[in-house]
């Protein structure tokens, strides 16, 4: 597993892209017409987006409270400092997990069985594969450090046990989350919008001109925001 987690960290950001255009593949239903009635798009609009909300909460609570430098190096795993407090005090992938919480509310959003049945799954496998491969590095770098912190936190699984007091404990910096997730935010907030109004006409009266005008509306929106943030970086005139 370790070979193939090394093998997919290199190209874990492809993957990303791959994902996001899967999500119009033509797929049967996950949600049936006949099992719920006129009303069965609420259902994967109102958990899909639940879902899809709560994993960004999580990788923005853990990048507000403590970021962790993990980008690798080279292509390679790779880590200078064994990062253990805010949410990584709770679980040791919070990042991986918040990824894995968004892709599959969004999978449910678009209401396809093919992406929530067989792409999160193989999904999972790689995802198993890089944390196995990061896990490596660790604990060859870090030795006991890590392995005494691998004995207190869940892989994946997050604990809320002391998360008040995490929160209470820290400063949530709010500019840190702007700069490091501006990119992430603008990808998933486009495709929110794409599967709601291209998937969902009733949203738009069942009116083609109206959707399109919508959408259009929600594309300058979203650009300019992310034009915007990215001057405020690259000027310095935004800095964590």
């Amino acid at each position: 597993m370790i070979p193939i987690g090394n093998f997919f960290f290199k190209y874990r950001n492809y993957l990303f892209i791959f994902l996001y255009l899967a999500l119009f593949i033509p797929s049967p239903p996950l949600f049936s017409r006949n099992a719920f009635g006129e009303t069965y798009y609420y259902w994967p609009i109102i958990i899909g987006l639940v879902v899809t909300i709560y994993g960004q909460a999580i990788r923005g609570a853990t990048i507000g409270l403590a970021y962790i430098v993990r980008g690798g190096k080279d292509k390679k795993v790779y880590a200078d400092t064994l990062v253990t407090e805010g949410i990584f005090n709770h679980c040791r992938n919070p990042l991986y997990v918040g990824n894995i919480l968004m892709l599959l509310g969004v999978g449910i959003l678009s209401n396809s069985l093919i992406y929530v049945g067989i792409l999160i799954p193989l999904f999972l496998f790689i995802y198993q594969a890089i944390v196995l491969a990061e896990e490596n590095f660790l604990r060859n770098k870090f030795g006991d450090q890590f392995t005494v912190y691998c004995s207190k936190v869940n892989r994946w699984w997050i604990s809320f046990s002391g998360i008040v007091k995490t929160f209470s404990g820290m400063k949530f910096n709010t500019k840190r989350w702007i700069l490091k997730e501006y990119n992430t935010q603008f990808v998933w907030l486009a495709g929110i919008t794409a599967i709601l109004l291209l998937n969902y006409p009733h949203i738009s009266e069942n009116d083609p001109e109206f959707r399109n005008s919508l959408l259009t509306i929600a594309f300058i929106a979203l650009v300019f925001g992310y034009i915007l943030v990215r001057y405020l970086k690259k000027s310095g005139k935004m800095v964590e």
